[in-house]
C-alpha cells in the first residue's frame, strides 16, 4: 500500500520566536497544500522523516526546539533563492 502524501507549510517572521506551522495535511489537503505553493511559486522540500515529526505540532504553533536546526537550514536554503533570483518576497 502507497503512503498518504503530508505536507506542510510553515512561515516565520522575525517578529516570532520560532517558525509556526501554518498548514499540515495529508492526502488531498497534502495535494491542495503544494498546489497552492506552487502557485505561489514556493519552494517545495522533500522530508519524509520532518514531515512525520511535523504531524505532532499543532498547526498554529511554533515548531519545537528540536526541529529548529532542520528548519532553520530550509528557511536559509529558501532565501538564498530568493535572493539568487534578485527578489525578496519574504522581507529579510
Amino acid at each position: 500500500m502507497r503512503k498518504k502524501r503530508i505536507a506542510a507549510a510553515i512561515k516565520y517572521e522575525k517578529t516570532n520566536k520560532a517558525p509556526v506551522l501554518t498548514a499540515l495535511g495529508e492526502g488531498r489537503i497534502a495535494d491542495k497544500i503544494v498546489e497552492i505553493a506552487t502557485r505561489a511559486g514556493v519552494p517545495l522540500y522533500n522530508d519524509e522523516e520532518l514531515a512525520y515529526k511535523l504531524k505532532e505540532v499543532d498547526t498554529g504553533s511554533e515548531i519545537p526546539p528540536e526541529l529548529y536546526e532542520i528548519i532553520a537550514e530550509i528557511l536559509s536554503f529558501v532565501y538564498f533563492l530568493d535572493r539568487k533570483e534578485g527578489e525578496d518576497k519574504y522581507g529579510l
